[in-house]
């Protein structure tokens, strides 16, 4: 709903030359070839041709209803649509760490309040009734859901800096301030 960006659809703005939903369209490609975009506005359908779009089960309950969503076709790696950072590399470490350890979940840890990034991870379709049932009952933030798992595997920080810097990979743009960082971040070589 980009809230905090005053209603605009925020994947759809350009960093680099690029719009943030490409961006995040390509490292997932480097990964899978079966791409899914959630979001609940007709104009989606023309975001990214060829893709199929769904919609929230759970329509307002965050970013959470859009894994639901995800997940009622499988096991999902879930990225926001406003990280224009994030690579084929980490999404690949997610998913092949979920294989390794089994897990339910995996999140990367992160420098965020949280010290996870619910939105850049790996989702098993094990947990659709879990997240079904915490939606239904009010929802919440993702935090509170995961922490509500037994399964959650933390791809460590320092696993995280192996692959890049983790401040650039799981940035995310959430308010008109953070585009601009985005934007003055892709004009440096990395």
């Amino acid at each position: 709903m980009s809230r905090r960006f005053g209603g605009v659809p925020k994947g759809l703005e350009l960093v680099g030359g690029r719009r943030v939903i490409d961006r995040v369209a390509d490292a997932l490609r480097g990964v899978t070839s079966e791409l899914l975009l959630v979001a609940n506005t007709r104009e989606a359908n023309s975001w990214l041709p060829g893709v199929a779009v769904v919609a929230d089960i759970h329509p307002g309950s965050g970013g959470l209803a859009g894994v639901e969503a995800a997940l009622r076709v499988g096991d999902a790696l879930v990225v926001a649509w406003d990280m224009p950072f994030v690579t084929s590399a980490l999404l690949q470490t997610l998913f092949d760490s979920a294989r390794a350890n089994d897990a339910d979940v995996v999140v990367p840890e992160s420098d965020s309040p949280y010290g996870f990034e619910p939105f850049c991870a790996f989702y098993s379709e094990r947990v659709a009734p879990q997240l079904s049932a915490f939606l239904s009952e009010g929802g919440g933030a993702a935090r509170d859901f995961i922490r509500r798992l037994s399964r959650v595997h933390r791809l460590s920080f320092a696993e995280v800096e192996r692959i890049g810097e983790p401040q650039r990979l799981l940035f995310s743009i959430n308010t008109a301030d953070d585009l601009d960082r985005a934007r003055a971040m892709s004009s440096t070589a990395r």
